[in-house]
């Protein structure tokens, strides 16, 4: 039986000197989205080069679309290419600053304030820079769902993006001229998918994966974002990325994504008790018939290969039914999938 081996990614950073091949590295992390890589990459190239204005943030980019396209993906994507990892990056979860009195929380309270000395601010410098590396001094930062914040913390991001500063509850001042700020957000995300994928009507009819796709997803995205946040908000964002749902040819790639990292983390995790991974092409098209989903979009395909593949091949391992050296075969027939064991 024919069958497909999925094979590993470097994670190298890419040094400042290797700015050419910031896009390709990030081409291969992140699938389905180029709009994404070249708005991107300008702004960390002008950082490299010297040239970015001073007084403001390297960027402020604004990420929109459906849930599962890639948006917080393309941060920790950039954080591996920039610092050698994905979790090298400082996030904030704004669904958990829905009330107005959490926001202190990223700054901390000010001195005579219950709690003050025991209260550590999110947003310290320290923490800033500590989002850092070696391979680069660009800090990453992440609002992640930013529309769930309270109204308080878009004021608070006011002299973050435009002047880079914010002042602490103890008075005093963090720098951000040496971070990238990413928000990310679901604001327009049905009506993204309906233009993207029309369901009846002539537009139903018409290939959607054409010229004026972009342009016109751009424009739902941002009559969103200008129902939700204020035109002050609004000017200090740099750039807006609208993200598209993934096809079933992006999604086929990041199927060998998954595969090869579960790959790397069998050989990582189990060393000279690893084995190989195979999967047949029969398999491969069970797994995207089952986890290409419009509405959930990379996520539902992880789910699917969870639930199929490493959850049964972990069962094996932990009940030592797969001796060392030998290969792991993910077959499928009559809509049912099977692994097989080979020597």
């Amino acid at each position: 039986m024919r069958t497909n081996t999925v094979l590993g990614r470097s994670k190298r950073p890419v040094q400042p000197e290797e700015s050419d091949g910031l896009a390709s590295r990030l081409t291969e992390l992140l699938v389905g989205q180029p709009e994404a890589i070249d708005a991107i990459v300008p702004y960390v190239q002008m950082h490299q080069a010297g040239l970015a204005p001073e007084g403001r943030p390297v960027g402020v980019v604004l990420l929109l679309g459906p849930t599962g396209t890639g948006k917080t993906r393309t941060v920790e994507a950039l954080a591996e290419v920039l610092h050698g990892s994905n979790r090298n990056l400082l996030k904030v979860d704004c669904g958990e600053f829905q009330m107005e009195h959490e926001v202190a929380k990223l700054i901390g309270a000010p001195p005579g304030y219950l709690g003050h000395r025991e209260t550590q601010p999110m947003l310290s410098q320290a923490k800033v820079n500590g989002a850092g590396s070696e391979n680069s001094d660009i800090s990453l930062i992440l609002f992640d769902e930013i529309e769930k914040a309270a109204p308080s913390m878009t004021r608070l991001l006011l002299g973050i993006l435009d002047k880079a500063t914010l002042r602490l509850g103890d008075n005093t001042t963090v720098n951000f001229e040496r971070c990238m700020i990413f928000l990310t957000s679901n604001l327009g995300a049905k009506s993204i998918q309906r233009a993207s994928k029309p369901d009846f009507g002539f537009e139903a009819m018409v290939p959607w994966e054409n010229a004026d796709e972009h342009g016109r997803l751009q424009t739902i995205g941002m009559g969103a974002v200008r129902r939700k946040f204020s035109p002050e908000f609004v000017n200090r964002i740099d750039s807006v990325i609208t993200y598209k749902p993934l096809d079933r040819a992006a999604c086929e790639v990041i199927l060998s994504q998954i595969m090869g990292d579960f790959a790397r983390l069998i050989h990582t995790r189990l060393g000279l008790r690893g084995f190989r991974l195979m999967v047949t092409p029969a398999a491969k098209n069970l797994l995207l018939d089952l986890g290409v989903s419009l509405e959930f979009g990379a996520r539902e395909l992880k789910r699917t290969v969870q639930r199929n593949f490493i959850q049964p091949v972990a069962a094996l391992v932990a009940q030592g039914q797969i001796p060392p050296g030998s290969s792991v075969l993910l077959d499928a027939k009559n809509g049912e999938f099977n692994i097989l064991l080979r020597q």
